[in-house]
């Protein structure tokens, strides 16, 4: 029976002992602590004996029990921060932890083997800890899909289920500042009294909210109102450095005097309505630093000296509010000569999102400066409709090995939605689980049964399909032989013009695209292989058996990704010049598509962003008339 155990979290220590207890009723949780916290976390639990073991145990104030019920205890005997030990015996569970957040995992981990095992526990002990204090995850609410306080509730719970302690939603014009109306009044923003209840109910759960705003880079949404195109680098728009040119400025210029002034006044805003101390300022990708209001300067300085000297000036407004700034350190990582100068209270994100991501240097970088540092993978989900498998795993490892390593003191695993985020909400979840498991315990969680684990904590799946099936579906991007760095092809097909192989003046990511598809081998043979591969993976989906209120939903949902990724296919056969394709039945096909993705958004999601987001299929359908 203890064989079978699955924990998410596997536990840093973990050890079986002979026979098996049985739970009675009129039991008692002995609980030595006031934190409001903790009495919730023990009506959770009361909730899970009642649910699972069909017993009723009452919670009562005190450090010893009187019966063979549970004692919850805060003490020294538990060295390490956040750890716990949790015995089974027959004289009773005993849970002992260094702090509240040790006591919080502990309950956690004894609902996730009540679950399992119901009144019949076996014998065991377990001795935990996480290898970093912060294990985080970001959601990104700003391309372009904002979801609503449900879905969001619903991550937390399911985030803190698994031992992950800090969420941040990214955003670059998605939260409903009073003072900049024109900006959010299409994205059904993120309001202050939602950002405050979120707060509340992550600390609930002992998550840190941790505000997040991007400062410098990523401003575009800002600059398509004439108001503020002084505050922008360029006039019109700019060339990225893959040659793609994009219609509006993308960052901020630290030329104008007004831009730190218009900073403090978004901060001012923004940063009462949340209890964390840190703040993630962003200024990543700053593309076209130096292409317009600033290029004398950089001509002068440089342009890592520009950027950095700006980023101390946002330093300056957070250290005077005392918090402590993130940052993410793709710029001045191009520069390392630099790191040294940058404060030694501010903390570097470090990322990177292909298996392969010279983690291992750039965390050296960081750590030979003395710099603070988070490694920060992502789960692979965005432009590919079905995610990544195995270059998500092998990120989130490559990630956290080297954060073990050099020292980094947390995970931020990552969840983009470039262009229109149209992966379904679960397509996420196996990336998230397995980056909380790594950041938890890399050694115990690094081989892990990934799809057993998903099944029982994830899709709550009885019948044991669902993990698999998500696993294999999101290693469809394999099949077509075409590799995208960031991507999947069969997302790209999308956006690719239908001649894009006749064609000899293509710059930019088209160019790209176009060099992969000539380069590709038995093209064909391969997009009619994967088509068959996705029926062959979609094909028990009805008899997954999942204990979820959005069960069918959910299964709608994987129904759409994996019908997007046949679209997909087919529309590359097409490019590529099968006449079995006709563009007529794409072009319905499409169009039932879009009516089933608008249904779906709005289940999860506002409805801000979705005209966006569709509007790229409609493009895509347009190209068949």
């Amino acid at each position: 029976m203890a064989k079978n155990l699955i924990l998410l979290p596997n536990p840093q220590k973990l050890t079986f002992n002979v026979g098996r207890v049985t739970l009675a009723g009129q039991q008692t949780i002995a609980l030595d602590s006031a934190d409001a916290r903790l009495r919730q976390a023990a009506a959770r639990l009361q909730r899970a004996l009642a649910r699972y073991a069909a017993v009723n145990w009452n919670v009562v104030a005190g450090d010893t029990a009187t019966d063979e019920g549970l004692t919850i205890l805060i003490n020294n005997k538990v060295d390490k921060p956040q750890g716990y030990r949790l015995t089974i015996a027959p004289g009773g569970i005993t849970l002992q932890a260094h702090d509240e957040a040790g006591a919080f995992y502990g309950i956690i981990t004894l609902i996730q083997v009540l679950q399992q095992f119901g009144a019949d526990l076996p014998v065991l002990v377990i001795e935990d800890w996480p290898n970093f204090p912060n294990r985080g995850v970001m959601l990104d609410i700003s391309r372009d899909k904002v979801p609503t306080m449900d879905t969001l509730y619903d991550l937390v719970d399911r985030l803190a289920s698994w031992k992950v302690n800090q969420l941040q939603l990214y955003t670059e014009h998605t939260f409903a500042y009073r003072q900049h109306p024109d900006v959010w009044a299409k994205a059904s923003p993120i309001t202050a009294d939602e950002i405050r209840a979120l707060d509340a109910y992550c600390r609930e759960r002992f998550i840190e909210l941790v505000p997040n705003q991007n400062s410098f880079g990523h401003m575009h949404r800002w600059f398509e109102h004439l108001q503020y195109m002084p505050l922008a680098e360029t006039e019109t728009g700019f060339t990225d450095p893959w040659g793609n040119w994009h219609d509006y400025p993308f960052s901020l210029t630290p030329t104008n005097p007004d831009t730190i002034p218009f900073l403090d006044g978004l901060y001012d805003e923004l940063l009462p309505n949340f209890s964390s101390r840190q703040f993630n300022v962003g200024c990543d990708e700053t593309f076209d630093l130096g292409q317009g209001r600033s290029r004398a300067l950089v001509e002068e300085k440089g342009e890592g000296r520009v950027y950095l000297d700006f980023l101390l000036k946002i330093y300056e407004l957070v250290k005077k509010r005392g918090l402590t700034m993130q940052f993410w350190g793709d710029i001045i990582l191009h520069h390392p000569e630099l790191v040294p100068e940058l404060p030694k209270d501010v903390i570097a994100l470090n990322w990177g999102y292909e298996s392969w991501h010279d983690f291992e240097n750039e965390c050296r970088v960081f750590a030979e400066s003395g710099i603070p540092f988070y490694v920060c993978p992502g789960t692979s989900s965005w432009t590919t409709i079905a995610g990544r498998t195995d270059n998500a795993m092998g990120n989130i490892r490559n990630a956290v090995e080297n954060g073990l390593k050099y020292g980094a003191i947390g995970v931020l695993n990552t969840d983009w939605g470039d262009w229109g985020h149209w992966q379904p909400y679960p397509v996420s979840f196996l990336g998230f689980a397995y980056g909380a498991a790594l950041s938890w315990s890399y050694q115990q969680n690094v081989e892990m049964d990934i799809c057993a684990a998903l099944n029982t904590f994830a899709f709550e799946d009885k019948a044991g399909v669902m993990g698999k099936l998500a696993y294999d579906l999101g290693n469809t991007y394999q099949q077509p032989g075409v590799t995208v760095v960031n991507g999947s092809a069969l997302f790209w097909a999308y956006h690719l013009p239908l001649d894009i192989l006749t064609q000899t003046d293509v710059t930019g990511r088209f160019a790209y695209h176009r060099a992969n598809l000539i380069g590709a081998v038995n093209l064909p043979d391969h997009l009619r292989h994967t088509l068959a591969y996705i029926d062959r993976v979609m094909e028990p989906l009805e008899q997954a058996q999942m204990a979820r209120p959005d069960a069918a939903l959910m299964k709608d949902e994987f129904r759409l990704a994996a019908d997007l990724l046949r679209h997909g296919a087919k529309r590359l056969l097409l490019i590529v010049g099968d006449t079995s394709i006709s563009k007529a039945h794409l072009c319905a096909e499409l169009e039932e598509l879009q009516i089933r993705y608008r249904t779906i958004w709005l289940a999860r999601n506002r409805p801000g962003g979705l005209a966006e987001s569709i509007g790229r299929m409609e493009a895509a359908c347009a190209a068949y008339r």
